[in-house]
Order: structure tokens, then C-alpha cells, then sequence
């Protein structure tokens, strides 16, 4: 992970969240996880990340490595080191851990975690899902919600731009 000073306690390596799910999970508590960029996190990042929370008693949010944004999204991204979106993430009080992931997708964060409920936004549903299997493979819940009309980090960066 790149430096900073990380004091949330909120932002785990893949082994070290591992061993907090299983304690999760002892207690009995219902874990839901999300995944995304997170570049520039704005109003619709945060409807999303609270709803999820809303979704169990745990919110777990994967983020995606620098290397995996610049895959997704193209050569200027991200605009925010991932040390610093996981930072930022772990500052919200909705969320109770974070993780940085390098594939394209969350399909092996959620083959580990194994959440009770696994949310995105309204812009996917099962079909254009590349996690979809593998929630249906151990019998998760999938919760789809709703987008805020007009809230996007591609909005944010193209209206800097202008």
C-alpha cells in the first residue's frame, strides 16, 4: 500500500480481513460488502455507501487498486493514490472496513468474504454483473440501489475541466 498515515484501524491487507470477517461472523453479525473506484467520492458514493450499510451490521467496501482503475477507467486515473480513497472511505462512519483489491472485478473478495449481501449501484444488474455467479454460487443476497441522477466522478472531472 502506498505511505500514509492510516489511524482508522478500518483499512486491512487481504489476511489481516480475513481474520476480522471470521470474528464477524463468531458474533454473529450480517456482512455486506461493495466495491468501486471511489476517485473522487461524492454524494452519490455516499447514498450508495449508507444504503449498503443499511443492507447488515457490517459494510465492508473493496477498493480498487491503482493499477485496476487505470484498466477500468484509462491512462488519466485515478485522480487519488488508493492509500488515499481507502483513507478517505475509512473516515465515514457507514463504513467499517476497507480493502484495496487488484483484479477488474470483486469476484475473489467475494469468494473470501463470502458477504451475506453484496450491493452496487443501479447501473448493473445480474445479467451485466461479472460478480453475480459467484454470489449465486454460495447463496448470498444481491441488492441493486438506486443511482443519484447526476452525480458521477465523470461529471465532477469534466466539469473541472471546462
Amino acid at each position: 500500500m502506498d505511505s500514509f498515515i492510516e489511524t482508522s484501524g478500518k483499512v486491512f491487507t487481504d489476511e489481516l480481513l480475513q481474520r476480522q470477517v471470521e470474528i464477524w461472523r463468531a458474533q454473529g453479525m450480517k456482512l455486506v460488502v461493495t466495491n468501486g473506484c471511489f476517485d473522487l467520492l461524492h454524494a452519490g458514493h455516499i447514498a450508495t455507501l449508507e444504503a449498503a450499510r443499511a443492507c447488515g451490521n457490517v459494510l465492508i467496501v473493496g477498493v480498487n487498486s491503482d493499477e485496476s482503475v487505470r484498466r477500468l477507467k484509462g491512462p488519466d486515473r485515478p485522480l487519488n493514490n488508493q492509500a488515499d480513497r481507502a483513507r478517505v472511505l475509512a473516515a465515514l462512519a457507514c463504513v467499517d472496513a476497507v480493502t484495496i483489491f487488484d483484479e477488474m472485478t470483486a469476484e475473489r473478495l467475494l469468494a473470501r468474504v463470502r458477504p451475506h449481501v453484496y450491493v452496487k449501484g443501479g447501473d448493473y444488474n445480474p445479467e451485466t454483473l461479472p460478480e453475480y455467479p459467484v454470489i449465486r454460487r454460495y447463496g448470498g443476497e444481491m441488492v441493486f440501489i438506486p443511482l443519484v441522477d447526476g452525480r458521477s466522478t465523470t461529471h465532477l472531472i469534466d466539469a473541472c475541466r471546462k
